[in-house]
């Protein structure tokens, strides 16, 4: 008999077919096995959260199918057309799941694009003080909430509301309170934003259609995501979203469609690119990470441990190379600089000049909602290469709906009736008076803040509550709030605010756009041309006053 070892011997005992590296250093192997044991019976049952922080790359999700369809749907010289199909079972448990619990669940449709047909698309509710109203809330735009008027008290006797205009069950107007002769919510919402939804009307529903929740790594025209924004025409809306990107600054390309639900009546709306990983990946030149931040968010540090920011700000690309560390980096340091250090070394963390120009624009465009606003309505980039963040707009529906007459250093508040809309309640420094002391921070109540004191958190008219001003509800942002404080940054933000204006609004580019995305907007069962033409024109006022009152500021004529 032929042995194992080819020598007649008996058969190599099972241990010597263990590698001898192995035999040598047994005890090792057995520590080793008894680790593993031991926590997986200790930290069995306990999640672990993986943070990443050192690697410079961008994972991009992969896109298998991209649906072409029939035109660019984002040609604004194409007619287009978005009609929804789902079950009204389906719906009714959407529906039914927000008023019940806030939740908003996915369900499956089919969408047909400019006669594209793409099944089992993802749809759900989207949106948070605009859909307030789903819930039996008085909610108002960007998170501002309606009051309740004393029991019985109701409008004024022969008083009308503006049509599509309608106040919360119980809510009236206060005696002697008069709505302004002509008044007409500008670009077809309700004054300052505010829209009218009804559950029992699908296609007065601010929805969010995805084209690859139920279909894995499919896209149509490159995009994943489109946003339904409600309301008819929204001018406003579109108007700003395009004086932002003529000024060069990143925004979100839009189109306006015939637009209609289950084959029901039709309906004019506006439709937005939802920021996606596609979107985030060519947002800039250079790679980078993009962040949105939520309507509940903080912009304050908050301690080290990431899961702590993970409700308040999305990380919409890079997931698996990137984290939230440069947010929680840069509120680290915001939150122990001194004026001084804020001033000296802002630009090592953000991009000042682009900075410049946002809020420059937010206030050009009179948008009460945006960084600073109840919604907190912006998402931050966060450059790999000069590691840096940049702000990027979101969610322009309230601007161009506010004070015409705000000036470069008047905070914007939430405009509307009751009060001066958009009044000025911040004091900010000119450059003739940046070496002088300076005021810090909102005024309210004509109470103002003295430079060198600290940005307090969470009470009345401070950073982290929402506080009267201006007629209406505003929040604050201390990025914002000391960087217009600040007398090192007032000749690069008034630098800015020049520029901007005499390149969007002197040179009458402004009317100009606005009529341009006029000729895009299309007719339907719910828009006539005499109301789109009102409409037009109503904003085209509200633009040229915006300009005039401009003409002559101190900031504007140097």
């Amino acid at each position: 008999m032929t042995t194992e070892n080819g020598s007649g011997g008996p058969p190599r005992r099972l241990r010597h077919r263990i590698p001898v590296s192995l035999r040598q250093h047994w005890p090792l192997v057995a520590v080793f096995c008894a680790f593993v044991l031991v926590a997986a019976t200790v930290f069995g049952s306990t999640r672990v959260r993986p943070y990443i922080t050192g690697n410079a790359s961008v994972i991009a999700s992969e896109i298998t199918e991209n649906i072409a369809g029939s035109v660019d749907f984002f040609d604004a010289e194409q007619d287009h057309t978005v009609n929804l199909d789902f079950s009204q079972s389906d719906y009714d448990r959407m529906i039914a799941a927000y008023q019940d619990e806030g939740e908003k669940e996915w369900i499956t449709a089919d969408v047909t694009v400019d006669g594209t047909l793409i099944t089992d698309v993802g749809v759900r509710l989207k949106g948070n003080s605009t859909l307030m109203g789903l819930r039996g809330g008085t909610g108002g735009p960007g998170g501002m909430q309606m009051p309740e008027l004393p029991e019985g008290m109701e409008l004024p006797e022969g008083m009308e509301l503006p049509d599509g205009m309608e106040l919360p069950d119980g809510m009236g107007l206060p005696d002697g309170m008069e709505i302004p002769e002509g008044f007409a919510p500008p670009g077809g919402g309700g004054p300052g934003g505010m829209v009218s939804l009804s559950a029992d009307d699908p296609t007065s529903l601010p929805l969010l259609i995805r084209f690859d929740k139920f279909v894995e790594g499919r896209a149509y025209q490159g995009m994943t995501e489109l946003s339904v924004r409600p309301g008819s025409p929204v001018l406003n809306e579109a108007t700003a979203l395009s004086l932002t990107a003529e000024s060069g600054q990143a925004t979100q390309r839009y189109s306006y469609a015939t637009y209609s639900v289950n084959g029901g009546a039709t309906q004019t709306r506006l439709l937005l690119e939802h920021p996606d990983d596609g979107y985030a990946n060519s947002l800039f030149d250079d790679p980078g990470v993009l962040y949105k931040a939520d309507a509940n968010s903080s912009f304050t540090y908050q301690g080290d441990d990431q899961t702590t920011y993970a409700d308040q700000f999305t990380q919409v690309n890079g997931q698996g190379s990137q984290d939230l560390q440069p947010i929680i980096s840069f509120l680290k340091w915001m939150d122990g600089a001194s004026d001084d250090e804020f001033a000296a070394h802002l630009s090592d963390h953000v991009d000042v000049e682009s900075f410049a120009r946002y809020v420059a624009t937010q206030n050009l465009l009179v948008n009460s909602d945006d960084m600073a606003g109840p919604g907190r309505n912006y998402y931050l980039w966060y450059d790999l290469g000069t590691k840096k963040l940049t702000v990027v707009s979101w969610d322009l529906n309230l601007a161009l709906s506010s004070n015409s007459t705000a000036g470069p250093h008047d905070s914007i508040g939430m405009g509307g009736m009751g009060g001066p809309p958009g009044a000025a309640t911040t004091d900010v420094p000119t450059a003739d008076t940046a070496g002088e002391p300076q005021q810090r921070g909102p005024r309210m109540g004509g109470q103002r803040q003295e430079q060198g004191a600290p940005v307090q958190q969470g009470g009345p008219g401070r950073q982290g509550a929402p506080a009267m001003g201006g007629g209406g509800m505003r929040s604050g942002n201390a990025l914002k709030e000391r960087f217009l404080a600040s007398g090192a940054f007032t000749g690069i933000y008034e630098n800015a605010y020049r520029e901007l204006y005499e390149q969007l609004f002197a040179s009458g580019r402004a009317i100009e756009i606005l009529d341009e995305i006029a000729d895009s907007v299309p007719t339907s069962d719910s828009l006539t041309a005499d109301a789109l033409a009102e409409q037009v024109e109503t904003l085209r006022t509200r633009l040229q006053a915006r300009t005039d009152a401009l003409a002559d500021h101190e900031v504007i004529v140097g």
